[in-house]
C-alpha cells in the first residue's frame, strides 16, 4: 500500500487534484499505466506534428490547403509578436551568464490555467491494487536504488540521482573529510555546509550499499529548509536547487583546499567538474568590448527554438558583428565563445515565462529536440574564425532559401483574391473544362435556327489564368489573343436555343468549341503548366540543396573533436504553479537508459525519453540537461556496476561502512517486525481504499478465506470485551466440567443475550445493531450457519488471551472453528454478511460524523461525510430496510447542509474579492455541483427537487447584475453550465477523513447524544 500512497502522492502534484478515490479511479482506467493515468486527466487533445514543408516531398506542396499555412522552413522563421515576457522563477545566476539582452522571436500560445485539472468522463471506477508485501521494500541484486518523496521533495530525488549517478562526483563526496581544526574554526554557515556534506556522504552510503529498495533523505533534506520554502509547499526549481546544491559543496571543498592553498578555487574539485568560462566580445554604441566570465549551470531560452544547437547559436550571438560598421553608434552585437568547458556540462532549460495579461508564470511546452552527443566545437574560442566563416555563410544560405521560399510561394498560393491555389492545378482544372463536352448533343436542324450572343464574361478564365504575377508572360498573352480572336469570329455559329444551363449536362462545359479552338488552348495551357511544374520543381529542389547544406554545416570532421555525452535529462511535468520531476539517467555499466522516479527506478528507451521529455505533445518537458566529456564518460566504464558498486563500498570509512551495516540490519528486523505483524494482523474498521479494492477485486474470482476470516476477526475484536464478559460468567463451569463445557456454556449464554438483544424495538436514540454484528445478522435474518460460526470466532479471537481460561477457551474455539469444512458454511455467504456489516457501520460513523459536524456548523466537513453515508447506505438498503439506517434521516441533514454551503459560496461569490472568489468558486466546483449530481437522479425526492431549483435559481439571479464586473460575468458563464445541466459530469467528490471509534459503547454513546441532540428527547442508558 506504501507503493500505491507514493503514486497517488505524485498524481496530486502532477494534476493538483487532491481526490484519493477519483486519481485511483484514473490509475484503474488507465490499467495501471502511471503516465497514461496523468495524461488522462491533465491534458488536452495533443496537436498533431506539423511536418516541415521545406523538408517534406515535392508531392507534399500540391493541393495542399495546410501546405499554405505551414513556415516556410526551419532555417529563417517568420517574424512572430515579440515575446516580452520573462521567466516565472527568478534563478540567482551564480557565475553564469545573464539571459540574452535582445528577446528572442517567440511562437505565441495560448496560455493555460494554471487552476485547470481536465478530467476524463469516466464512471467512477475502483483500482486493485496488491496488499504490500515485505519482498517489495529490498533492492533487487545490484539495482539501483530510489528514493523516497517526503512531500513535494520529487526535485530533490531527481537531482541526486543524477548527480550519484556520475562516478567521479560519487567518489568526491564518499571520500570528503575535513581536519578536526578546520572544522573548529569554521563559522555558522560553514558548519552547515559540512553538515549537509556529512548527511549527502549517508545517503551516497546507503544509495551504494543498502538491501533496500529505496532510500529516505529526511536527514539532507531538514537541513535544507532553512534555504529553501518547506517542503509543505509547492516543488522546489531544479536549477535553483542544484545551483544552491553547487555553491554548497563548493564551500564544503572550498574549506579542504584553504588548508594547503588558501582562497584558490582552481583546485576545488567541484570547481574543476562543474564550471568553466567563457569570453563575451562584442560593440555598444561604437564601443568594443571583452570579458572573461565563469559559468555552472548555462542557461538557455527555449522559446523560438527547435533543436538544442539552435538554442546554443542564439543565446551565443546577440545582435550583428559587423566589424565595417563598429564605429555606428546604433550597433549593438556580441559574441560568447567557451574557454573552458567543465566535464559536466549542463544546460537550464528556461520553460517558464510571466504572463503579463493574466498575472501569472505559465510554461512553456513547446517541442525542444536534444541529441545524445553533442559536438561543442562550434562554440570553442580556438575555432572563432572558421565559425565565423561558417557562420556567414549560414547567413547567406538563409537569405537565399527566404528568397527561393517567397518565389515558391507565388506559384503554390497564385491569385488576387482572399481565395488562392496553386497554379498548376488551376491551369490543370482549366484544362479539365476545355476538354469537358455538353452530355445533351446538338442537332444541326436545331443549331440553325439560333446563334450564340457574343458573352463578355467567357475570356474572364483565361484572363486570370494569363494575368502576369511579377513574370514576363508575353507568349501566353499573344496566345489568349489568338482565342479571342477566334471567339469573335464564330461568334454568329448558330447552336439549339438555351432552355436551362443545369439540365444540360452534371458538369460545367463549354457550350461550343471548335476542334482549332481546342487544340490551340491545350496546347498553351498545356505547355504553361509544364514550364510552371518544372519551375516549381527546379524552386523545391534548390530549396532542398540549401536545407542539406545548412544541416551539413557543422559537420566538419574539424568541428567533432569535442563530443559531450547525454548523461541525464531532469523532467517536469505539470503547469508552472505545481508539478512532479523526475529523471532519465544513463547506465553506462548496462548501456542503457533508467528512469529514475521517486522510490521507482525503471528501465527505459530513448524513445520513451523522446516521449517524455523534448515536449510539444504533453505537459512533461526537459527542464534541465546534463552532458559529460568523453572522460567523465570513460570512468563510468569500470565493469558491471555490482563489481564498480562493491568496491566503492569496501573503500568507504569505517564510520560509512558501520552506518550501511547498522541500516541494512534495521531492514530485517523492521522485516521480521513485518512478518510477525501481518501473521496475526487485524484490518481496520473502516478498509483503506486500498483494502477496499482488494476485497472488490476477490469478488470475480475465487473467495480469499484468509480476507474473509481478516474481516470477521475485526468484528470479533470489536466485540473482544463482550465476549471476555460472557467467559468471566463460566468459571464454575470451567472448574467443575472443563474447557469445552465452559465454552458451550459461554456460547449459548452468549447467543441467549444478543438474540433478545436483537428483539428489542428500536428507538431514535438506539441502535443495537451498532453494539454487535450478531445483533445486526439476526435482526435480518442472516443464515444459522453464518450466526454460528461468527459466534464461535468471538471465543476464537487472540486477544481473548488474558489468563488461562481464557487462553484453553480460545484453543477449543479454533479447533471447533477448523473443523468446520466448505460444505458447512458457504464462505462467499459469510464474506458478504461480514462486508455489510462492515459497510453498515461505516454508514453509521459517517452519518454520526456527519451530523456533529453539522451542529458545529462546519459545513463543507460535513456535507462530504452525509454524502458518503448516503451513497453507501443505499447500496445496503437495496438488500433490505433493515441492513442501513434512515435514508430519510441522511437526506434532510445533506440537503440542509448543501443549502448553508449554498449561501456560503454564494456569499463569497458577490464579495468581489479575488481571494473570496476563489474560495466560492472551489465550494462550488468541489462540493455543491458534485453533491447536486449525485441527487439529481430519477429517483430523486420533491423536497431534494426544490432545493436544487433553489440553488441554481440564486447563482442565476446574479446575471447581468450591474454591480459586478465582466470578469465575474465570465467566471459565471462558465460555472452555470456544469451547474443546470450535469448529464455529463463526472461525478466526483472528495472522501472523508477515516474515522475508528474505540469501542461498540463509544459508538452507541455517540449515537445516542446526537439522536437526544436532533429530536430533543432524553438521554437513553445504552445496554
Amino acid at each position: 500500500a506504501s507503493d500505491c500512497q507514493v503514486l497517488l502522492n505524485q498524481m496530486k502534484e502532477i494534476t493538483g487534484i487532491q481526490d484519493s478515490a477519483f486519481l485511483l479511479a484514473a490509475l484503474k482506467a488507465a490499467d495501471g499505466d502511471f503516465m497514461e493515468a496523468v495524461t488522462f486527466l491533465t491534458e488536452d487533445p495533443a496537436p498533431e506534428p506539423v511536418q516541415d514543408p521545406a523538408a517534406a516531398e515535392p508531392s507534399a506542396w500540391e493541393g495542399s490547403a495546410v501546405g499554405k499555412q505551414l513556415p516556410q522552413g526551419n532555417a529563417a522563421p517568420a517574424p512572430h509578436n515579440q515575446d516580452n515576457l520573462r521567466t516565472a522563477n527568478t534563478v540567482r545566476s551564480l557565475e553564469s551568464p545573464k539571459a540574452p539582452a535582445a528577446e528572442r522571436d517567440a511562437d505565441t500560445h495560448s496560455a493555460e490555467n494554471k487552476y485547470r485539472s481536465k478530467r476524463k468522463r469516466c464512471e467512477m471506477l475502483s483500482l486493485w491494487v496488491e496488499s504490500p508485501k515485505q519482498n517489495d521494500w529490498r533492492r533487487a541484486g545490484d539495482w539501483p536504488v530510489g528514493m523516497k518523496n517526503i512531500g513535494n521533495t520529487c526535485w530533490f530525488s531527481a537531482v541526486i540521482q543524477s548527480l550519484f549517478q556520475l562516478p567521479e562526483f560519487r567518489r568526491l563526496v564518499l571520500g570528503y573529510s575535513l581536519p578536526q581544526n578546520v572544522l573548529e574554526s569554521c563559522r555558522h554557515t560553514g558548519k552547515r555546509n559540512i553538515a549537509f556534506m556529512q548527511e549527502l556522504q549517508c545517503l551516497f552510503a546507503l544509495m551504494l550499499g543498502t538491501w533496500r529498495k529505496f532510500v529516505d533523505p529526511s536527514a539532507a533534506l531538514e537541513l535544507l529548509r532553512d534555504v529553501f520554502r518547506s517542503t509543505e509547499q509547492p516543488q522546489q526549481d531544479v536549477s535553483e536547487f542544484t545551483h544552491k546544491l553547487l555553491d554548497w559543496l563548493e564551500d564544503a571543498f572550498q574549506l579542504t583546499v584553504n588548508a594547503t592553498s588558501p582562497g584558490d578555487k582552481s583546485e576545488n574539485p567541484m570547481v574543476q567538474l562543474f564550471y568553466g568560462t567563457f569570453l563575451t566580445e562584442g560593440v555598444h554604441e561604437g564601443n568594443t568590448f571583452s570579458k572573461i566570465e565563469t559559468f555552472g549551470q548555462y542557461p538557455l531560452q527555449v522559446n523560438g527554438y527547435q533543436n538544442l544547437n539552435e538554442c546554443l547559436e542564439g543565446a551565443m550571438v546577440e545582435g550583428e558583428m559587423d566589424e565595417a560598421t563598429t564605429s555606428q553608434s546604433v550597433k549593438y552585437g556580441q559574441e560568447r565563445w567557451f574557454t573552458k568547458l567543465p566535464p559536466v556540462l549542463t544546460f537550464e532549460l528556461s520553460r517558464f515565462k510571466f504572463n503579463q495579461s493574466l498575472g501569472q508564470p505559465e510554461k512553456i511546452h513547446t517541442k525542444l529536440e536534444f541529441p545524445q552527443t553533442i559536438y561543442m566545437d562550434r562554440y570553442l574560442y580556438c575555432n572563432k574564425d572558421l565559425i565565423q566563416m561558417k557562420r556567414e555563410e549560414m547567413k547567406r544560405l538563409k537569405e537565399k532559401m527566404v528568397t527561393l521560399q517567397q518565389k515558391l510561394e507565388r506559384y503554390m498560393e497564385y491569385g488576387s483574391g482572399p481565395a488562392r491555389f496553386p497554379l498548376p492545378d488551376m491551369l490543370q482544372y482549366v484544362l479539365e473544362f476545355i476538354v469537358t463536352k455538353p452530355a445533351v448533343a446538338v442537332s444541326s436542324a436545331q443549331s440553325s435556327q439560333t446563334t450564340l450572343p457574343h458573352s463578355p464574361a467567357k475570356p474572364h478564365v483565361l484572363d486570370v489564368l494569363s494575368q502576369p504575377n511579377g513574370t514576363d508572360i508575353r507568349t501566353e498573352d499573344e496566345a489568349f489573343l489568338v482565342a479571342n480572336s477566334l471567339l469573335q469570329q464564330n461568334s454568329s455559329m448558330e447552336l439549339q436555343p438555351p432552355v436551362s444551363p443545369a439540365e444540360l449536362s452534371e458538369h460545367p462545359a463549354p457550350h461550343v468549341v471548335s476542334e482549332e479552338e481546342m487544340k490551340l488552348v491545350q496546347t498553351c495551357l498545356q505547355r504553361w503548366r509544364n514550364e510552371i511544374e518544372q519551375d516549381v520543381q527546379d524552386l523545391k529542389e534548390s530549396i532542398a540543396r540549401i536545407n542539406l547544406s545548412i544541416e551539413q554545416m557543422y559537420c566538419d570532421p574539424l568541428l567533432q573533436q569535442v563530443p559531450y555525452r547525454l548523461h541525464a535529462v531532469l523532467v517536469h511535468e505539470g503547469q508552472a504553479n505545481a508539478g512532479h520531476y523526475w529523471a532519465f539517467i544513463y547506465d553506462q555499466p548496462r548501456k542503457r537508459w533508467l528512469k529514475y522516479n521517486d522510490i521507482w527506478v525503471t528501465e527505459s528507451s530513448w524513445e520513451e525519453l523522446e516521449r517524455e521529455s523534448f515536449g510539444g505533445l504533453r505537459s512533461a518537458s526537459a527542464y534541465c540537461l546534463m552532458y559529460i566529456s568523453e572522460q567523465v564518460s570513460h570512468a563510468g566504464d569500470e565493469g558491471p556496476e555490482a563489481r564498480q558498486f562493491q568496491k566503492e563500498v569496501e573503500a568507504l570509512s569505517p564510520e560509512l561502512r558501520h552506518y550501511i551495516q547498522e541500516d541494512n540490519w534495521r531492514l530485517e528486523q523492521e522485516a521480521e517486525e513485518w512478518e510477525e505483524e501481518q501473521s496475526c494482523k487485524i484490518p481496520q474498521m473502516e478498509p483503506s481504499p486500498t483494502s477496499e479494492l482488494q476485497d472488490l477485486s476477490s469478488e470475480s474470482g475465487p473467495v480469499c478465506e484468509q480476507s474473509v476470516r481478516s474481516l470477521s476477526s475485526e468484528h470479533a475484536r470489536i466485540a473482544k470485551e463482550q465476549t471476555a464478559k460472557a467467559i468471566a460468567n463460566t468459571a464454575d463451569a470451567y472448574e467443575k466440567n472443563g474447557v469445552e463445557a465452559a465454552l458451550c456454556e459461554a456460547f449459548h449464554e452468549e447467543y441467549s443475550r444478543l438474540y433478545l438483544l436483537s428483539k428489542e424495538t428500536p428507538t431514535p436514540q438506539n441502535d443495537a445493531r451498532l453494539q454487535h454484528v450478531l445483533i445486526y445478522f439476526l435482526q435480518n435474518n442472516a443464515p444459522q450457519q453464518v450466526v454460528e460460526r461468527t459466534l464461535l470466532e468471538q471465543f476464537a479471537d487472540k486477544n481473548l488471551s488474558y489468563d488461562e481460561r481464557s487462553i484453553s477457551i480460545m484453543k477449543v474455539a479454533r479447533a471447533k472453528l477448523s473443523e468446520i469444512g466448505p460444505d458447512d458454511v458457504d464462505m462467499e455467504e459469510y464474506k458478504r454478511w461480514h462486508e455489510d456489516y462492515s459497510l453498515f457501520r461505516k454508514v453509521s460513523i459517517y452519518l454520526l460524523t456527519g451530523l456533529e459536524l453539522y451542529q458545529n456548523r462546519k459545513y463543507q466537513e460535513s456535507l462530504t461525510y452525509l454524502v458518503y453515508a448516503y451513497q453507501s447506505n443505499t447500496k445496503l438498503l437495496l438488500k433490505g430496510t433493515n441492513r442501513g439506517v434512515s435514508e430519510s434521516l441522511i437526506a434532510l441533514y445533506r440537503r440542509k447542509c448543501l443549502l448553508k454551503l449554498n449561501e456560503v459560496a454564494a456569499s463569497l461569490f458577490v464579495s468581489c474579492e479575488e481571494a473570496h472568489v476563489s474560495e466560492g468558486v472551489n465550494i462550488l466546483n468541489e462540493l455543491i455541483i458534485p453533491c447536486m449530481h449525485l441527487m439529481n437522479n430519477f429517483e430523486i425526492s420533491k423536497e431534494d427537487l426544490d432545493a436544487i431549483e433553489v440553488m441554481r435559481n440564486r447563482w442565476c439571479s446574479y446575471l447581468g447584475r450591474e454591480d459586478m464586473d465582466a470578469k465575474l460575468q465570465m467566471k459565471l458563464g462558465e460555472l452555470l453550465p456544469r451547474l443546470l445541466d450535469g448529464s455529463t459530469e463526472v461525478i466526483v467528490l472528495k472522501e472523508p477523513p477515516k474515522i475508528r471509534p474505540n469501542s461498540p459503547y463509544d459508538l452507541c454513546s455517540r449515537f445516542a447524544a446526537v439522536m437526544e441532540s436532533i429530536h430533543g428527547a432524553s438521554t437513553v442508558t445504552v445496554k
